[in-house]
């Protein structure tokens, strides 16, 4: 664990230097666009939480399982677009990120989060949960947390994309996806994203969907300007 990180998670907060009076800031850039699919993604299977029943009785249909969630005119869902060249090093925001167990599912489902930034888990369940992060570049642990405890605080040192699990409850599955860059969005049902507060210059934006990998494209962005990006992943009835 890094210096900044320990001092994250003791409450004390690393502020940045100020900028200089005088100066007007140059206007900042944008990239917008939406991430979509051809082909035929496969069936979402619904998730049965009999073996659970305080968190079964939360949910009034049955919860389905993510792994490639779309939504209309072949939107894909939980796709993390993020600046993966030509960013600027960011140092780890102040803002906690906050991941909840809550009815046996994991929310939200993909989680970013910058390198060095806190992260809080919560248990919102009358159960106890047993959270479990596989990471293979930052270290791996496996921490369980009963009904009613304190949140578990964490955070990771190292860009990496790490699948999370619970050993108790095999059907919740989820992210946290580690990021050097502060430019970054999720997908929402409509596959939309937009990474603003650009510098003007040449990058490299990334879109990372947990089934189907990742897609790059390099963008040239001028001051002020909001360029459009799209990407379209192949989705495979299995």
């Amino acid at each position: 664990m890094t210096a900044k990180l320990a001092l994250l998670l003791a409450g004390v907060f690393v502020v940045g230097s100020a900028v200089g009076a005088g100066a007007p800031a140059p206007a900042s850039g944008s990239i917008s666009g939406k991430v979509t699919y051809t082909g035929t993604p496969p069936k979402m299977k619904p998730i049965d939480m009999a073996k659970e029943p305080s968190c079964a009785k939360q949910h009034t249909t049955p919860v389905m399982t993510e792994n490639v969630a779309t939504g209309p005119d072949s939107a894909l869902q939980y796709v993390v677009v993020f600046i993966s060249a030509g960013d600027t090093a960011a140092a780890a925001p102040s803002e906690v990120v906050r991941y909840d167990q809550k009815g046996c599912q994991y929310l939200p489902h993909v989680l970013p989060m910058q390198v060095g930034q806190v992260l809080q888990i919560f248990n919102d369940d009358q159960t106890s949960h047993n959270i479990h992060p596989l990471a293979k570049v930052n270290p791996e642990w496996n921490k369980s947390q009963p009904a009613g405890s304190a949140p578990i605080n964490t955070g990771y040192d190292k860009p990496e994309f790490i699948p999370v699990k619970c050993n108790i409850h095999p059907w919740m599955h989820g992210y946290f996806v580690v990021l050097s860059t502060s430019h970054y969005a999720v997908t929402g049902q409509d596959g939309g994203f937009s990474l603003k507060g650009l510098p003007a210059g040449k990058y490299t934006v990334t879109a990372w969907q947990e089934q189907y990998g990742t897609q790059t494209q390099d963008v040239t962005v001028g001051a002020g300007e909001t360029k459009g990006v799209n990407f379209v992943f192949k989705a495979l009835p299995y």
